[in-house]
């Protein structure tokens, strides 16, 4: 049987790329994780309605960079896994995609990286 095409990284370890959906008030976050603690979750990313906009201010060289946020546990309901599904591209391809460079040099995996 085939291997799963889904990343060697364990799910929600520090690295996983991530969509957050949390509630009160309900909003979808989407990023790269930093760590998750028995207080909540700190990612590396963005409001995922930000995305697309995001993605045309890289492809057009602006110096623009995602946050590291902090969302508690009592806000998270639910964390997934982005994966490809068959022919539906995962966030982080389409964004390699749509402005031609490296997700990781947007969304680095550690805490200690150098965004600016």
């Amino acid at each position: 049987m085939a291997q799963h095409p889904i990343s060697d990284i364990p799910p929600f370890a520090e690295g996983s790329v991530v969509m957050v959906t949390l509630n009160n008030p309900r909003e979808k976050y989407f990023g790269a994780i930093l760590a998750v603690t028995p207080a909540g979750v700190a990612l590396r990313g963005m409001d995922l309605n930000s995305l697309e906009d995001f993605m045309r201010l890289v492809r057009e060289g602006e110096e623009v960079y995602p946050n590291a946020v902090f969302f508690p546990m009592h806000r998270i309901e639910r964390l997934e896994m982005d994966a490809r599904n068959a022919d539906i591209p995962s966030l982080q391809e389409r964004f390699e995609t749509k402005t031609g460079k490296s997700f990781r040099d947007f969304f680095p995996a550690t805490a200690a990286s150098g965004i600016r």
